[in-house]
């Protein structure tokens, strides 16, 4: 999987799917006409598009995920910071902070994580 960008409505799909996993076919096309208003075939072209994208999979009519959603996000995450701060984490913290200054559970939290990471 290469491309981690969703648009706003593949999003919206993504996550009633990573909600409900697994789950049959038939059942996320009655998701989507309540939850998107969309008609089956408008559900099953999501769906074939997301497939190829790798993060899920519809096998024997039951829907489920390649990619979990931590991991896709984290994924989509990292390919964010190498494209728009050339893979400079420090750079993407100084840029967000620059307008918003972190609150002291934030600062304790990043810590945390610098902590747990360092030595890996």
């Amino acid at each position: 999987m290469n491309d981690y960008k969703l648009t706003e409505a593949e999003t919206k799909f993504a996550e009633i799917i990573w909600t409900n996993a697994p789950l049959k076919s038939s059942w996320l096309v009655k998701l989507c006409e309540t939850e998107l208003n969309w008609k089956k075939s408008t559900t099953y072209t999501m769906l074939k598009r997301l497939e190829d994208k790798g993060i899920f999979q519809n096998e024997n009519g039951v829907v489920s995920a390649r990619v979990e959603k931590e991991d896709f996000y984290a994924m989509q995450s990292r390919q964010f910071v190498a494209e728009t701060f050339d893979g400079s984490l420090p750079r993407f913290v100084a840029a967000f902070t620059r307008r918003k200054k972190l609150s002291e559970k934030e600062i304790e939290e990043l810590q945390q994580l610098i902590d747990a990471h360092r030595g890996e």
